[in-house]
C-alpha cells in the first residue's frame, strides 16, 4: 500500500528515497521520506554509495525529510566520525522535521549545518 506524504507517493514498506550525485569532487546525498530504525540500513547504504568514489567532501541533504528519529542521528554522527578526516562533511536541514533534532542535540556544533544545498555548495566550494 502506499500513502501520499508531502506531495510524494511513498511505500509504506520502504518510506525512505535516496539519490546520490556527484560534481567536482563532492558527493550529493538526498534523502527523502522517514529516517528511523526501519529505514537507517537503506540510510547507511546510500552513504556508504556516496562515499565509494572517495569525494572530497560529503553532503547529506535532509531538506525532504519527514521524520528524523535518533537512528538517523546517529548515522549522521558515525558518518562524521568516519569521515572527518578525509573528507568534509556537512548536513543541509531546515525546518522542525530536521534542523530541530539536529540543533537540539547539539549536533550542529559537531557538523556544519545550511538551510539549503545551495549554501551548503557555495561553502565547500569557498573553502570555509
Amino acid at each position: 500500500m502506499a500513502a501520499l506524504t508531502g506531495g510524494r507517493l511513498l511505500s509504506r514498506i520502504d518510506p525512505i528515497t535516496t539519490s546520490v550525485s556527484h560534481e567536482g569532487g563532492i558527493a550529493v546525498l538526498t534523502v527523502g521520506g522517514d529516517v528511523d530504525l526501519a529505514t537507517v540500513p537503506t540510510f547507511e547504504a546510500a552513504i556508504a554509495e556516496a562515499l565509494a568514489p572517495e569525494p572530497t567532501a560529503l553532503v547529506i541533504d535532509l531538506t525532504a525529510v519527514d521524520f528524523l528519529a535518533s537512528a538517523g542521528l546517529q548515522a549522521l554522527v558515525a558518518t562524521h566520525e568516519k569521515v572527518s578526516k578525509s573528507a568534509r562533511f556537512v548536513v543541509v536541514a531546515e525546518g522542525p522535521a530536521t534542523s530541530r533534532p539536529i540543533r537540539l542535540t547539539g549536533l550542529d556544533q559537531v557538523f556544519a549545518l545550511y538551510p539549503t544545498l545551495e549554501e551548503a555548495l557555495a561553502a565547500l566550494n569557498a573553502g570555509s
